[in-house]
């Protein structure tokens, strides 16, 4: 059985809350899971304690027995030092989309200047 731990939505509309919980990879997002784990309201400033509330006992407990943690509860596992920081490069994300490329070069040709020098400021 393949297991996550990962967010279950609750809340209402743009009200969200998540429940952290333990769950079998299978399921639906907000369906079956097998322990709740802890909380996060992303409501709550970003420095507020109560933002993200986690039973690290039982977290170690789920990555020991071979849990993965999705995206989202792996950044806030390494926020709290239980994970080690994983390498993310998106070098693709830094590029200016074609629109963007194409309002650089024309007000290179309207200044004078070749495009490469335009993108660069």
């Amino acid at each position: 059985m393949a297991m996550k731990i990962r967010l279950a939505r609750g809340g209402s509309k743009k009200r969200p809350f998540y429940s952290i919980v333990a769950a079998d990879s299978r399921m639906a997002r907000d369906g079956r899971f097998i322990e709740k784990l802890g909380t996060y309201n992303p409501l709550l400033p970003k420095d507020s304690e109560d933002r993200v509330k986690m039973d690290m006992d039982r977290v170690k407990h789920w990555l020991s027995h071979g849990a993965q943690p999705t995206d989202r509860i792996q950044r806030m596992l390494e926020a709290a030092g239980v994970l080690q920081k994983k390498a993310r490069s998106n070098p693709q994300k830094a590029v200016p989309g074609k629109a963007a490329q194409d309002r650089a070069a024309a007000k290179a040709a309207k200044a004078g200047k070749p495009a490469e020098e335009a993108a660069s400021e």
